[in-house]
């Protein structure tokens, strides 16, 4: 991004965006909402906040970093180390910022204040915590009005969270095809048989949508009209944290939940493994500040970098061990445990296919780790290695990756179900196809196995 550019995904809102300048980003506050502003800080509310680790921290800094001349003011929040998708979550993460989103709402209404916005996008995983990143979400609280974001609220979290718990965990990729919520009417009709006796469910999301359908047919809105107190806004927010609280999903009976249960490592191997995935670490320069693990499963290599205080995204296609990982680990502040397929990862989506970015465009980063991935890609789902290797190179500076022959047992359970049309899956024909974009810096035959671990460097980096 080029310096002094509004970001793609802070256009929408007229309060203020989101810019970067001299390397860093800055919140610009528009004269229309600085008075709401100004009210907001002297409510104590955003002090309250940030100290329940509910809203990332900023400071205010001086008019002349401004984007435009029209600015009343400027904010720099806290880094965020990477900003990540509801579509990316597991189940306890998309309820963990659910719940947040309503302790929020709470807190303001208490203070005179509710929210305007409840989307799923303006909460980031920051030091362990979901936290709200939009400090420009807030309105004063109008006595009799109902909860603007009350719609919003229950498409960006409690449709995909009811769909995730009662229908499959996986429905919460839909995410990626509806940026403004799944449609009320949609998750009712998905989910109903299994929660028509649900009455929290029947109210918030099966009424709701009926509620909808109706208005829109009538050309009005579908927020109940008339009298709607606070006492009544704090039953809503309530009512919405009981239900969700209620939601549950057990991670089991997927492909890789087991894994390290079942993999043909023997402790002594697995030992030497996390001795010279840390030797590697080590061998880094400069010091890394991000690692990302792909196919990380339950994290137990990914902790590796976390424990040693480099920020680290643990990436697996499997919803039950980035659930697993999650719950392991939420002491972990450096740990993020995501979910991506990586045969077909993460898109650009949104208005102009700028609001929310690529996997790619995340990157890259200091250090990507590929341990026991690359078998699964270039046999399970035929992608070449030179393709593997183009892919790493554009997302990662340095590279520790494992090479798995076919010789494997893990590799063997892959041809077992196809034909076996790999005659260059081999080590050499690896070296070769990694050689372009990258400089072997070590390789280390890991005793007790038939798998070699590599050090490389990006050649472009």
């Amino acid at each position: 991004m080029s310096d002094n550019q509004r970001l793609g995904s802070s256009f929408r809102d007229p309060s203020g965006f989101i810019y970067q300048k001299d390397g860093c980003l800055l919140r610009q506050i528009n004269p229309s909402y600085f008075p709401t502003f100004t009210s907001l800080k002297s409510s104590g509310l955003l002090d309250d906040l940030i100290r329940a680790n509910l809203v990332v921290p900023f400071e205010e800094v001086d008019l002349t970093l401004a984007h435009s001349t029209e600015a009343a003011a400027v904010i720099k929040p806290e880094k965020v180390a990477l900003i990540s998708y509801p579509y990316e979550w597991s189940f306890s993460q998309y309820r963990a910022a659910a719940l947040a989103t309503l302790q929020i709402q709470r807190r303001a209404i208490e203070k005179d204040m509710v929210l305007k916005d409840a989307s799923a996008y303006n909460i980031q995983f920051h030091n362990g915590n979901p936290v709200l990143i939009d400090t420009l979400s807030f309105e004063p609280y109008t006595p009799g009005k109902p909860w603007v974001a009350y719609r919003q609220f229950c498409q960006h979290f409690l449709a995909p969270l009811v769909l995730m718990s009662h229908v499959d965990v996986r429905l919460s990729r839909l995410m990626a095809s509806f940026i403004d919520g799944i449609p009320l009417d949609m998750a009712s009709t998905i989910c109903k048989p299994m929660t028509r006796f649900n009455a929290g469910v029947g109210m918030h999301l099966h009424l709701h949508a009926k509620l909808q359908a109706k208005a829109a047919h009538e050309e009005r809105r579908a927020t109940p009209q008339g009298a709607f107190g606070k006492n009544a806004l704090l039953g809503l927010v309530d009512s919405l944290n009981g239900l969700i609280e209620k939601l549950s999903w057990k991670p089991e009976g997927t492909e890789w939940a087991n894994y390290y249960n079942e993999t043909n490592y023997s402790e002594s191997s697995m030992g030497e493994k996390h001795r010279l995935v840390q030797d590697f670490l080590d061998l880094v320069t400069p010091l890394p500040e991000m690692v990302w693990d792909l196919g990380a499963n339950n994290g137990e290599f990914s902790a590796l970098a976390s424990k040693r205080g480099i920020q680290t995204v643990a990436w697996d296609i499997d919803p039950a061990a980035v659930e697993k990982n999650y719950l392991m680990r939420k002491g972990d502040t450096k740990m993020l445990p995501l979910i991506q397929d990586l045969t077909n990862p993460s898109p650009a989506i949104g208005w102009a296919n700028q609001e929310r970015e690529s996997l790619i465009q995340r990157g890259p980063v200091d250090v990507v780790m590929a341990l026991a991935l690359i078998h699964h890609l270039a046999i399970g789902n035929n992608v070449p290695l030179s393709d593997i290797s183009q892919f790493l190179s554009r997302i990662g500076k340095w590279l520790i990756i494992e090479f798995v022959p076919k010789e494997d047992s893990q590799t063997q359970k892959l041809l077992a179900a196809k034909e076996d049309v790999f005659p260059h899956y081999h080590r050499d024909a690896f070296e070769l196809a990694f050689h372009n974009a990258f400089e072997i810096i070590r390789k280390v035959d890991i005793s007790g196995t038939q798998r070699t671990l590599y050090l490389l460097k990006n050649r472009s980096h």
